[in-house]
C-alpha cells in the first residue's frame, strides 16, 4: 500500500507487515499482528506519505505448515522461539531483501521504520535502505498474546516494554 508521491522521498513512514493468516484474517488473539497492521494504516492515513509492504514471510519465515506444527508445539508448553527450535529453524528466517528492493523501486531514499524488530532495521541497512528513525509501534497486550510479546522481547530482542 501506498501513500502520496514518493520518487526521491525522504524519512518516509514504512510499515514492514509479515503476513500472518492466523492473525491478520481469522483475528486470533495469540499474536499481535492484525493490531498492528491496523495501526499502522491509521497511522499511514495521519500522512502524507507512507508504505505498507505486505511480505509474504508467514510465520516469521518458516510457513503457514510449519507455523501450525509450532502451535502444536506451543500448546505443549513451548515457546515461539524454542517451537521453532524444535521444529528444526532459527527463531526468525525472515529475509528483507525483496522489501529493499521495493523500496528502491519506489524511488524511496530513506525510511521511518514502524517497528518493535532490530532485525528489521538490519535487514534494510543490509540492502542499502537508510533507516533515519525507527517509530515504536507497540500496542496493549492481550491475556492470549503477553508471553508470546514477553518472547519476543527477551528471546528475539524486540524492543517491546514488557
Amino acid at each position: 500500500m501506498v501513500r502520496g508521491d514518493l520518487r526521491g522521498a525522504e524519512e518516509v513512514p514504512v510499515r514492514l507487515h509479515s503476513e500472518c493468516l492466523t492473525g491478520d484474517v481469522m483475528g486470533s488473539y495469540r499474536c499481535d499482528c492484525r493490531d498492528q497492521l491496523e495501526a499502522a494504516q491509521m497511522y499511514m492515513a495521519e500522512h502524507e506519505q507512507g508504505i505498507i509492504l505486505y511480505l509474504r514471510q508467514e510465520g516469521r519465515g518458516i510457513g503457514l505448515a510449519n507455523k501450525l506444527r509450532a502451535y502444536v508445539l506451543q500448546e505443549q508448553g513451548l515457546d515461539t522461539v524454542d517451537a521453532n527450535h524444535a521444529l528444526g529453524f532459527d527463531d526468525d528466517v525472515r529475509d528483507y531483501r525483496v522489501a529493499a528492493e521495493m523500496l528502491m523501486t519506489l524511488g524511496v531514499q530513506s525510511v521511518r521504520l514502524l517497528s518493535n524488530n532490530p532485525r528489521k532495521i538490519a535487514g534494510l541497512e543490509a540492502n542499502g535502505i537508510v533507516v533515519t528513525e525507527r517509530v515504536p509501534h507497540q500496542l496493549p497486550s492481550n491475556s492470549h498474546n503477553h508471553n508470546y510479546l514477553v518472547t519476543k522481547a527477551r528471546k528475539s530482542g524486540h524492543l517491546l516494554d514488557v
